[in-house]
């Protein structure tokens, strides 16, 4: 897929659910991997659809079927800022 095609709810939410399932007990990975995904290596591609990211992995953070993290810790989805990781909940 492209970067100038609209990247829908659907295939964000499935390519970070599929990252998110992929990841090692204990790791996370960065919300740029699935932009890249969904828009190539481009950074002038996969840069414009990271707002989009951003509020699918709140969205998914506030359902419980993602985490934010922030310096390693678990972040509010509804107030965290900065640089941000994802990973898959932990099943504790």
């Amino acid at each position: 897929m492209n970067g100038t095609a609209r990247i829908s709810d659907t295939e964000l939410e499935k390519a970070m659910l599929d990252l998110a399932a992929r990841c090692a007990p204990g790791k996370t990975f960065d919300p740029t991997d699935v932009a890249r995904v969904l828009a190539g290596a481009s950074p002038d591609a996969w840069g414009r659809i990271m707002p989009p990211v951003r509020r699918m992995a709140v969205r998914l953070a506030e359902e419980g079927r993602l985490v934010i993290y922030r310096k390693g810790k678990p972040a509010d989805p509804a107030a965290f800022k900065g640089v941000y990781r994802l990973g898959p909940p932990r099943l504790d």
